[in-house]
């Protein structure tokens, strides 16, 4: 069985259309369970999850509450709640292609040496169109996207899934530990980094993760994620979640990602220079002030 978690919190514009899309898709609906994980919800979420709950009564549909804040406690309850023998990670505000679960199921089933897999995600904007300062390197803050082309294939050493659109066996869970708590989002709280620790568990014990083209997920990206405020928060705390990250390993892992950062920092004034010469002075803007909260997030 495939266990489909939905961790969710304050999403209610979104959440009853994400869970309609699942319920849509081709597979039988003997063959997969949906979880949701409510975490503390201020918003009418719960309302929406008994509505589709009503309106297909015919899904094994599973709602519960985690009063821990966070999404990596939300994660780790979904985990521990799922029967399934493969785990499907899917974000609360977005929408599934309707060969996304059978995509899952027919390549686990055929791949039994493969760890994890991840699927496409597809940007859409709410506004209709992606805004003039967004560049190659500032989309993927922005939105998620992962597109590694049409062919199946193995994930790249520097290259993971995209955590709205992930997939395990659940034995993984049982050799390498749960989701880091200290990381992750919590409540309006932008820490991330809990997806990169996990992932970067799984290499080092040599587990296949895999590119799946035809399970395509369609993240929603609203107007207020394309604020300089929300760029700020995001990169700012992209920085703080490395810092995180890496001191929970030890202090030289850290010392080590500060070497790196110096390192992206050459990169990203190439880069810039080169949006410059281009006329595209507000793309190296942003690509600059990227850099910059992400390294102010490292040290402080």
């Amino acid at each position: 069985m495939l266990s489909v978690i939905v961790c969710t919190y304050n999403r209610d514009k979104y959440i009853y259309n994400l869970l309609q899309s699942i319920a849509k898709n081709t597979l039988s609906v003997e063959k997969y369970e949906l979880i949701v994980v409510n975490n503390n919800s201020s918003d009418k979420t719960e309302e929406e999850c008994n509505r589709f709950f009503k309106d297909y009564p015919k899904i094994n549909f599973h709602y519960f509450i985690e009063q821990n804040q966070g999404l990596s406690y939300a994660r780790n309850r979904g985990i521990k709640e799922s029967n399934g023998d493969v785990v499907v990670f899917v974000d609360d505000d977005a929408l599934v292609n309707t060969e996304f679960l059978s995509t899952y199921v027919d390549f686990f089933e055929k791949n039994l040496d493969v760890q994890g897999a991840g699927g496409r995600i597809v940007a859409k904007y709410e506004c209709g169109e992606e805004p003039f300062w967004i560049s190659y390197y500032t989309r993927m803050l922005i939105t998620g996207c992962k597109d590694l082309g049409a062919a199946i294939r193995a994930f790249p050493k520097s290259d993971y899934p995209g955590g709205g659109n992930a997939a395990f066996r659940k034995s993984v869970f049982d050799q390498i530990g749960y989701f880091n708590v200290n990381l992750g989002r919590k409540g309006t709280s932008l820490i991330g980094a809990e997806e990169k620790d996990l992932y970067d568990k799984m290499a080092k014990l040599g587990m296949k993760i895999f590119y799946l083209p035809t399970a395509v997920l369609y993240h929603l990206i609203p107007d207020s994620k394309l604020t300089k405020e929300y760029f700020d928060r995001l990169t700012l705390g992209i920085g703080q979640s490395e810092r995180q990250r890496t001191l929970d390993i030890s202090r030289w892992k850290y010392v080590k990602r500060l070497f790196w950062e110096g390192i992206k920092w050459g990169g990203t004034i190439v880069f810039s220079l080169f949006y410059v010469l281009k006329l595209q002075g507000s793309k190296a803007k942003r690509l600059v002030l990227f850099r910059w909260n992400v390294t102010k997030g490292l040290i402080k």
